[in-house]
């Protein structure tokens, strides 16, 4: 995959992947970073706060010299400059996925982003992103961002294989759509019109409950939103037949949506607001009706770092949100997705952070 890297900035996730990947080249990058984003964080001084620690000459004695003036903070603009002049020979596939997880691993759609994805969205810093993002999409461990849904799949039971599980029933999505259609009611009758108003809901924009599987192992481990931070996974083995549809672009799910509007404003109003600053009438597909067309679909990496977390229009006066999907994951919105030959995998890993390994 080439070309320019306009497309890998439209979205929060792809700009944290770059911000991510460029903290982790320049330690003098993370520390500029961390500093800016605490500054436009939204729970500065409450939920994040810093710590100052001073070492006196002798236990209980104050400092025999005046303590140093506070550094001065760095602007948006020393930021760039630096982004700017990064050496990007060095970037390697390595570097890329494990700034991918972070990107995936930040996603927060239920409340305001956090001070490094705002600053990762201001028009300077993205401009100065530009270079860093084509080099990532030039690489050879990126051209995958882009495939199609795999033949084999895996659905993660996060358990060992000897606590077996079935793979989890189909959700006729006639029952998705009746409690969709109930929750969006009792909220536009019980919650406040006002997006301000301290109100959190569901923030998802595809159905929990159905089958949803992965194309690679164990890569997609560590590819998950809103994660609860498990250390044991069964990988399924799973072949589904049918027609998949592919989410490549945020124009493809726009499209998706124009043609089979959902109307979830009154449930999503707040937290939607929370996260993309939009105030407005919302929609999602209406996955009843996209399974009367499409068995299966398919959201790229690419599709996710470009559209995921942002408001998309849809048309006048109505946008949508792709939030609480995971990367290369697919789901299956008819019943043609079985387990398939071959053994379940346990994957292991010590703590939140450290690699997993294949339990033999």
């Amino acid at each position: 995959m080439t070309g320019g890297g306009e497309v890998l900035l439209e979205g929060p996730r792809g700009r944290r992947l770059c911000l991510e990947l460029a903290m982790e080249l320049d330690p003098d990058i993370r520390t500029m970073v961390f500093r800016l984003g605490y500054d436009l964080d939204s729970g500065r001084g409450s939920s994040r706060m810093t710590l100052t620690m001073g070492y006196p000459d002798d236990a209980g004695a104050q400092p025999s010299s005046p303590p140093a003036p506070p550094v001065a903070s760095p602007s948006p603009v020393n930021l760039a400059a630096a982004l700017t002049a990064l050496d990007v020979t060095g970037v390697g596939d390595a570097h890329v996925q494990g700034a991918l997880e972070r990107a995936v691993d930040t996603a927060r759609y239920w409340q305001e982003p956090d001070g490094e994805d705002v600053l990762a969205g201001l028009p300077v810093i993205r401009e100065a992103l530009l270079r860093l993002a084509r080099s990532v999409l030039a690489l050879p461990g990126a051209q995958w961002w882009t495939k199609e849904r795999a033949r084999e799949q895996w659905a993660i039971d996060w358990r060992p294989a000897a606590d077996p599980a079935p793979l989890p029933k189909h959700l006729p999505l006639a029952e998705w759509g009746q409690r969709e259609r109930a929750e969006e009611a009792q909220a536009a009758t019980e919650r406040p019109s006002d997006p301000h108003a301290p109100w959190s809901g569901w923030w998802w924009s595809v159905p929990q409950g159905i089958v949803r599987t992965v194309g690679r192992i164990p890569a997609a481990l560590n590819l998950v939103e809103d994660s609860l931070g498990w250390e044991v996974a069964a990988a399924i083995p799973v072949r589904g037949a049918g027609r998949t549809l592919e989410i490549r672009t945020p124009h493809d799910w726009t499209s998706l949506c124009r043609r089979f509007p959902l109307e979830v404003t009154a449930s999503r109003r707040h937290v939607w607001f929370n996260t993309t600053g939009r105030n407005g009438r919302w929609v999602i597909p209406d996955w009843e009706l996209v399974a009367a067309e499409w068995d299966a679909v398919h959201l790229t990496v690419l599709g996710y770092l470009g559209g995921a977390g942002r408001a998309l229009h849809v048309d006048s006066g109505t946008a949508t949100v792709i939030a609480g999907w995971d990367p290369d994951s697919t789901i299956w919105l008819t019943d043609v997705a079985r387990e398939w030959e071959g053994p379940r995998l346990t994957w292991h890993r010590a703590g939140q952070g450290e690699p997993w390994t294949q339990v033999p």
